[in-house]
């Protein structure tokens, strides 16, 4: 899955887009959206994605991810950064989480308008940065978050981040996850391959809650999207009703997909529930605009 790309160019879109290497060295690209009809001065919130595939497949290349970012731009009126990174188990973690934040402060300097990518330089409001990803890519969201807060993107406020049915797990089951090993070996499975290193299931880089320093989580709201028959939904609540136990002091919202699974938004993209979906997080990422 995820082994296919299409090219930036998609004359059917209402988003212009193209790719930029963010990391020369170790030959890593973004792709860059902007819709049509911005003007030459005009600011845009800015979206960071991170894609899903347990960090193990897609990219952000592929159509999925590209047909996607060109819907959500398109909806929501925002300039996006779609960040594709090393994929284990070839790169097993913390890779991914480090290729993101270089990503990042590649994006961060364009903060003064004299970055090497004019299209951030003209058309980015550093003071509306979000970052979101689904599945995997929601946990990189996070951990992106939580780094935020520790060493500071300087002149870059993360208004919020979106967590899309985030691949977070634990070594006890919680709600309504299965008891049984046998039924908890797939998430616990994806990873140890993508983290052989790991110490188990409540790593803080998969179980964030019980990670003592949650309140450091730096950005001012979060929206958690859960899917009624997806294995990581009670994991998705669970965030969402802990975060604020924790002691951070933003504002979190979750909402639901009933009779829906995981990703069903990307697999399944004309559908009510998807489109809801969509609604929901632009209106989510233009919520301070007058």
């Amino acid at each position: 899955m995820g082994v296919d790309i299409v090219p930036p160019v998609d004359p059917n879109s209402n988003v212009m887009s193209r790719d930029v290497v963010y990391s020369p060295a170790l030959d890593l690209s973004c792709r860059l959206y902007l819709p049509k009809n911005t003007d030459p001065n005009q600011k845009l919130p800015l979206l960071v994605y991170f894609h899903g595939g347990g960090f193990l497949i897609e990219t952000a290349f592929s159509s999925t991810y590209h047909n996607y970012l060109n819907t959500l731009v398109a909806e929501a009126n925002v300039i996006g950064v779609s960040v594709d990174y090393r994929r284990a188990p070839e790169h097993p973690l913390p890779a991914a989480y480090d290729d993101s934040w270089t990503a990042l402060k590649w994006v961060a300097s364009h903060v003064n308008g004299d970055g090497p990518e004019e299209w951030l330089n003209s058309h980015a409001d550093f003071s509306k940065v979000f970052f979101n990803g689904d599945s995997a890519g929601a946990n990189i969201s996070h951990q992106m978050a939580m780094r935020h807060g520790q060493e500071k993107l300087v002149g870059v406020n993360v208004a919020g981040i979106v967590l899309a049915h985030p691949y977070f797990w634990g070594k006890d089951p919680i709600g309504n996850e299965p008891r049984e090993s046998s039924q908890r070996a797939f998430a616990e499975g994806l990873w140890r391959l993508a983290c052989p290193t790991s110490n188990g299931c409540d790593d803080l880089l998969l179980n964030p809650l019980v990670d003592p320093n949650l309140a450091g989580l730096e950005c001012s709201k979060v929206l958690v999207a859960v899917a009624e028959k997806d294995l990581l939904r009670d994991r998705g609540w669970h965030y969402y009703e802990k975060l604020r136990e924790n002691g951070w002091s933003g504002e979190v919202e979750i909402m639901e997909a009933k009779g829906e699974s995981h990703v069903f938004h990307l697999l399944s993209p004309p559908g009510e529930n998807a489109r809801l979906m969509l609604k929901k997080i632009s209106s989510f990422l233009n919520q301070d605009k007058a």
